[in-house]
């Protein structure tokens, strides 16, 4: 029982948050859009896009695009090994 505890416990330290961020303008901004991206096998062969753009009526008004991997995301890829990965992604636009 010790042990399932000890590598559970370790499973959740070893998890960690991933964030990527492209910044075109910087500053301040709301969420103009966010989506959550199902990946299987760690999105092994799969490619999910957000056209930033579209969203915001033109390159011009994109302020900033943020693709994160929380820690309930990292739990659930844990919890199945790998097999469900979910990311969040987030749209940014000028105002």
């Amino acid at each position: 029982m010790k042990k399932l505890i000890l590598i559970t416990a370790l499973s959740l330290v070893a998890t960690g948050c991933a964030q990527q961020t492209f910044v075109m303008a910087p500053q301040e901004t709301e969420v103009t859009t966010e989506q959550s991206h199902h990946f299987f096998i760690n999105g092994l062969a799969q490619k999910k896009q957000i056209d930033a753009a579209k969203v915001c009526g033109g390159i011009d008004k994109v302020a900033k695009v943020e693709v994160q991997e929380t820690f309930v995301n990292g739990l659930l890829a844990t919890v199945t090994f790998g097999i469900y990965t979910p990311r969040e992604a987030r749209v940014y636009c000028k105002a």
